[in-house]
């Protein structure tokens, strides 16, 4: 028992160097110059954290590096949602404007049918955004809808900042402390926020562009579930687990975030090869893989981008971030690598 032990062990470290040495190899083909992942199955983890965090400096990237998460924070807005839904807050039926009275949605037609469900599952007929986001303009800008309510699959911002409106009235509390309350503090997210920390002066990536160059370290001074998740790896990946197992939500909830809520049909699109393997949950994207159901999540700012995959039938998720536009070109042979060869559809659909 001993002996093979000691086998598996040297296997596991085998593997890991292997890993590590074609992770490389991906960020030298694209261009990626920091990157972390974190792979794990059952108990077993494991972490890479490669390259630099601003390209010409030797500041490498360690387990600590701050990345942006960019839309990987909206699966945190809606498992916040769901903690919250857990305990009478807020009905996923109810129509959020009776709630809320949304200043940017008061003149926009059919505004009235929108819920928190159809926003989880992107089904709300808003853009993704009405304007840039980070522009001066954007929080009093006036917002229309695109498409009616409920008709078809339209992948909004505009949506979970609409959601995080409501759950910012309904409770009292600004979405960072709900954040800390509902998701960081009781999975021992000590590295994570959604606004700019001082500490993260000394551990921030800085985003690059498509050629490599470095563009800026992003400071987010307000909350926005939709973008501005600064967090490491290793602090997404404890909520990744919790999203698998359903940890901290009622049986019948954390089955919404395995249960397809739509086809993810998109709107105005024609068929594409990968469209019946996906389709939307409360909150996270589903694939059927060669490896079972799957959710996963893509975070696109620009000049950061990540993804996530979990099979909860198999305990076991891959996530990376990185600092650079090129990073989503990683996607499928990084879940190739740490789940096997097989057809995982997610970076297809994306392409499409």
């Amino acid at each position: 028992m001993k002996h093979l032990l000691t086998w598996l062990l040297v296997l596991t470290a085998f593997s890991s160097r292997g890993q590590k040495t074609e992770l490389l190899a991906l960020m030298r083909k694209y261009s990626v110059p920091g990157m972390q992942v974190v792979y794990t199955k059952g108990t077993h983890i494991g972490t890479y954290n490669l390259g630099v965090r601003r390209a010409g400096t030797p500041q490498t990237v360690a387990a600590s590096s701050t990345f942006q998460a960019a839309s990987l924070g909206k699966v945190v807005l809606a498992y916040t949602t769901l903690r919250l839904l857990d305990r009478g807050v807020l009905d996923l039926d109810k129509p959020l404007l009776a709630y809320y009275p949304y200043p940017r949605l008061q003149a926009a037609p059919r505004a009235d049918r929108i819920t928190a469900r159809m926003v989880l599952a992107h089904t709300t007929g808003l853009p993704n955004w009405a304007e840039n986001p980070l522009g001066a303009t954007w929080p009093t800008s006036t917002l229309r809808l695109k498409y009616a309510p409920d008709s078809c699959w339209n992948y909004s911002g505009e949506g979970y900042v609409f959601l995080q409106k409501v759950l910012e009235h309904l409770t009292g509390k600004s979405f960072e402390v709900l954040a800390r309350e509902e998701v960081f503090r009781p999975l021992k997210m000590s590295n994570s926020s959604f606004t700019w920390q001082p500490r993260f002066g000394a551990t921030a990536c800085t985003g690059h562009d498509g050629q490599g160059q470095p563009t800026q370290v992003q400071r987010f001074a307000a909350p926005y579930g939709a973008y501005s998740l600064l967090t490491t790896a290793a602090d997404y990946s404890r909520f990744l687990q919790a999203l698998m197992t359903g940890q901290g939500l009622k049986p019948a909830t954390a089955r919404l975030l395995t249960t397809p809520a739509n086809a993810a049909d998109r709107c105005g699109q024609p068929a594409h090869a990968a469209d019946p393997a996906i389709a939307w949950a409360c909150g996270v994207g589903l694939a059927t893989t060669s490896q079972g159901l799957a959710q996963w999540h893509w975070g696109d700012n620009g000049d950061f981008k990540g993804f996530f995959m979990t099979l909860p039938g198999r305990r076991e998720s891959v996530l990376f971030f990185t600092n650079s536009a090129n990073g989503a070109r990683l996607t499928d042979e990084v879940v190739q690598l740490f789940f096997g060869p097989g057809q995982y559809w997610a970076a297809q659909w994306l392409a499409d």
